[in-house]
């Protein structure tokens, strides 16, 4: 639960127009699609996917970590990753089973992206399901318990000579165009009004310069 006397305190250190940046791009999130990154070990690539998943609203990002950490250039990410859930998996001895069960819990379908198999295309993929999109390693893609283990595959036609593309490249392209036929949709793809304030008051946080010392002085003031 959130400390609504707190959150007044600490909202009288941004400004309004802050507040305002802050409820509109909150009112353009979902948990409707996520992204998993499996195993990236370029930074620039693993900042470039979380770039984009805050550029078109995605808000959770899962990566797994069996061989290599998940990396973040504060350069390329441009602080994206400060407004964006990352969860990690990289203790438990199975990083991609724990993940994939959880994201299953939660009510996704896994989707592997993958120009090398009998792939649903892009634009003929159904946005109405709730979807977390497997983006794997840059020279192997993802790993054969992602393909053996996922409800389904999806590709980017492409008609060049190349076979495939950069994956911060596919997954810009696979967000842009899910996102925006999401929109489309009937479905309920917002966050919940509880989870709105829950990341108000965190992204709040995350803008002052040093939060705890001003929820220390909040409390002793009391």
């Amino acid at each position: 639960m959130i400390d609504e006397g707190l959150l007044a305190y600490l909202e009288g250190y941004i400004t309004e127009k802050r507040k305002e940046t802050f409820h509109r791009v909150l009112n353009e999130r979902t948990r409707h699609f996520t992204v998993v990154l499996e195993d990236i070990y370029q930074p620039h690539n693993a900042s470039a996917v979380v770039r984009s998943c805050d550029i078109f609203g995605v808000q959770d990002v899962y990566a797994i970590e069996n061989k290599f950490v998940n990396k973040v250039s504060r350069h390329v990410a441009k602080g994206s990753q400060k407004w964006l859930d990352i969860h990690r998996y990289k203790e438990d001895g199975d990083n991609t089973k724990t993940c994939l069960e959880e994201l299953r819990a939660k009510g996704y379908q896994i989707i592997g992206t993958t120009p090398h198999t009998n792939s649903c295309m892009l634009a003929d993929f159904d946005v109405t399901k709730k979807t977390a999109f497997v983006f794997g390693a840059e020279k192997d893609g993802i790993s054969d318990a992602i393909k053996q283990e996922a409800d389904g595959f999806l590709k980017i036609p492409m008609v060049g000579f190349t076979e495939s593309l950069n994956i911060s490249v596919a997954a810009a392209i696979t967000l842009q165009d899910v996102t925006t036929r999401l929109k489309k949709t009937a479905v309920n793809w917002q966050l919940s009004a509880e989870e709105k304030k829950m990341l108000y008051f965190k992204w709040i946080q995350n803008t002052l310069k040093d939060p705890e010392k001003l929820i220390a002085h909040y409390y002793n003031r009391q």
